[in-house]
């Protein structure tokens, strides 16, 4: 049967099947040298002119598939490769079969590929992530997502999927909108987050929930944002905000020291936004020095009171006033009678919390609004209607007169940790298929116009014909 090149150094003088990409072939007098690449690793080989293979291997070139049969030998203490985990053994080739050949790639693959342009490598995405640069930075997306949930579901929360279709809800972006064949005309929003989903579960009674969600927001692109991103999602009845900020620093702090990263102060340090903003000038910051940056520690910090409205862009009058975070927030007790008056708005501080680490915000919650008025007056002091507030958000409202319990959460961006965690300076680099810097998908061609047809049945018409970007 197959094995993985990381289970040869085990099996010396035993003859073993290996299948995987030639990641290159050198030809050294009559002996031919390949190195094999599978999942696992890299493993070098040998076929001499004695070999029934000799004919085959020298036909191979970079990237073909192949099957290989060989001996699995130690090679001797003096040319022992340090440089990969296979390098005390190579396997003595005496059969090879190629699966599927391949043309030459359009760009090389044993570098980092840092040096390439992103158009190209994005356009034959399937071919970079071949670097194991890229394999190295999935496989350990998957790992942390597997390690949180793991803690998750030994605190007692349970895994719970939410609509990608559904309604718009302010979120503090642009909703991608998906037209609908059945409601000729209408519209469905994908989801900015599942914030509402979430907080209606907590009114269902599931008290502890949790999701990896995919989220998409219409918002311009940039090193650390895209199109679309998936999110640590979660939400607990019967909480304050210390509780939740608990369950968290320990989800965090477990699951990154188990793949072996240092965290530089425990508890996380906290500091309230006007704390934040004097002493850093910003409420994401960098605490850890330069020899810390070097060592890749993890500085992470809890950010706290934060102002819960903002002027909107436009001045008075014709301004008036939009949250800085969630309108699905509590404000601070000492507040919950201003802010249901409309008073002191501009004083008014909101129960959210954010996590930052290295410079970067990883995660941002609160303490949510679980009573109708509480709601209902966040969305007056924004300037909405009493008719626009019920046919937006009187799902909600009614949700909350069924006895909704006190609850609060928390969303971490999976995308924003993983580069924490591998220092790469781009999401594009632990994503699989990212979006490019002008918000082309990797490798298909969108967006496309679509046929007259198909706007027909969606009862949709264009003003004009659409340009190409």
């Amino acid at each position: 049967m197959r094995i993985l090149t990381s289970e040869t150094q085990e099996k010396v003088g035993q003859t073993v099947e290996l299948m995987g990409w030639v990641a290159t072939r050198r030809d050294h007098g009559k002996l031919i040298f390949l190195d094999l690449r599978d999942r696992s690793g890299i493993i070098q080989m040998v076929v001499t002119p004695k070999s029934p293979a000799y004919e085959t291997a020298s036909t191979l070139r970079s990237e073909w598939v192949i099957s290989v049969k060989g001996e699995i030998k130690a090679r001797p203490e003096a040319m022992v490769n340090k440089d990969i985990k296979t390098g005390t053994v190579e396997i003595s080739v005496s059969e090879i079969e190629v699966l599927n050949p391949s043309v030459n790639p359009p760009f090389p693959l044993e570098t980092d590929g840092h040096d390439i342009g992103e158009e190209n490598r994005l356009k034959y995405r399937y071919l970079d992530l071949r670097r194991p640069r890229l394999q190295y930075n999935i496989k350990l997306r998957s790992q942390f997502v597997q390690k949180v949930r793991e803690y998750l579901f030994s605190q007692g929360f349970t895994e719970i999927e939410t609509p990608y279709f559904t309604s718009t809800t302010p979120e503090g972006s642009r909703d991608f909108v998906v037209p609908s064949r059945m409601y000729p005309g209408q519209f469905f929003a994908l989801p900015q987050s599942p914030q509402q989903y979430k907080q209606l579960l907590m009114v269902g009674g599931f008290e502890r929930y949790f999701q990896m969600a995919r989220c998409f927001r219409d918002e311009d692109l940039r090193a650390d944002r895209g199109f679309e991103h998936t999110q640590v999602d979660v939400e607990i009845s019967f909480v304050k905000r210390e509780d939740v900020m608990e369950i968290i620093e320990g989800m965090m702090t477990t699951v990154v020291e188990a793949m072996g990263k240092t965290i530089r102060q425990k508890p996380f340090p906290r500091f309230t936004y006007a704390e934040a903003m004097a002493k850093y000038g910003a409420d994401k910051f960098d605490m850890r020095t330069e020899e810390e940056k070097a060592k890749g520690i993890l500085a992470f910090a809890w950010v706290t009171d934060f102002p819960f409205f903002e002027r909107t862009k436009e001045a008075p009058p014709a301004g008036g006033w939009t949250f800085t975070h969630n309108p699905f927030s509590m404000p601070a007790p000492e507040h919950l009678e201003w802010h249901l008056k409309g008073e002191q708005i501009e004083k008014i501080i909101t129960q959210q919390y954010d996590l930052v680490c290295n410079g970067f915000e990883v995660g941002g919650g609160s303490i949510r609004a679980h009573k109708p008025e509480i709601l209902k007056a966040t969305f007056k002091t924004m300037g909405y209607s009493e008719e626009q507030i019920q046919k937006e958000f009187g799902h909600m409202l009614e949700a909350f007169s069924f006895g909704a319990p006190p609850h609060g959460g928390i969303a971490l961006g999976i995308e924003r940790l993983i580069m924490i965690l591998t220092g790469e300076s781009y999401l594009r680099e632990v994503q699989a298929f990212p979006q490019t810097a002008k918000g082309h998908p990797s490798v298909m061609n969108a967006p496309t116009p679509i046929s007259a047809e198909r706007l027909k049945e969606y009862g949709l018409k264009l003003d004009e014909k659409p340009k190409a970007k």
